[in-house]
C-alpha cells in the first residue's frame, strides 16, 4: 500500500531527524531507519494498531519516543503526524 505524508508530518519528521543528527549522525540515521520500518509494518497490517479516533491509528516507533499517526484513505496510508509521545496529545487532530 502506498503512503504519503501530510506536509506538517513531513516537517515533524525532518525536525526530529535534525535533532537526532545534532546529537549524533548515526542516531539520526537510525531514527530514519526505524521510521521506515514502522511504515512498512503499517503497510502490512494497517488495521493492527490502536485507534486514536474513528479513522486514525498510531504505531509506535521502536527505540524512540515517537509514533506514526496515520489514516487509510482510498487505499493509501496518509501519515498525519510524526508524534513525540511525551508532548501535546491530539495536537494533530485538525489535520484530519
Amino acid at each position: 500500500m502506498a503512503y504519503d505524508f501530510h506536509p506538517h508530518a513531513q516537517q515533524e519528521l525532518e525536525e526530529a531527524v535534525a535533532y537526532y543528527d545534532s546529537i549524533n549522525r548515526e542516531l539520526g540515521d537510525t531514527f530514519i531507519s526505524e521510521v521506515e520500518r514502522t511504515i512498512e509494518r503499517i503497510q502490512k497490517l494497517p488495521e493492527a494498531w490502536p485507534k486514536l479516533s474513528n479513522n486514525t491509528r498510531r504505531c509506535r516507533i521502536v527505540g524512540f519516543p515517537y509514533g506514526i499517526v496515520y489514516q487509510v484513505r482510498e487505499q493509501r496510508i496518509v501519515v498525519v503526524a510524526v508524534m513525540h509521545l511525551q508532548r501535546r496529545p491530539n495536537y494533530w487532530s485538525d489535520r484530519i
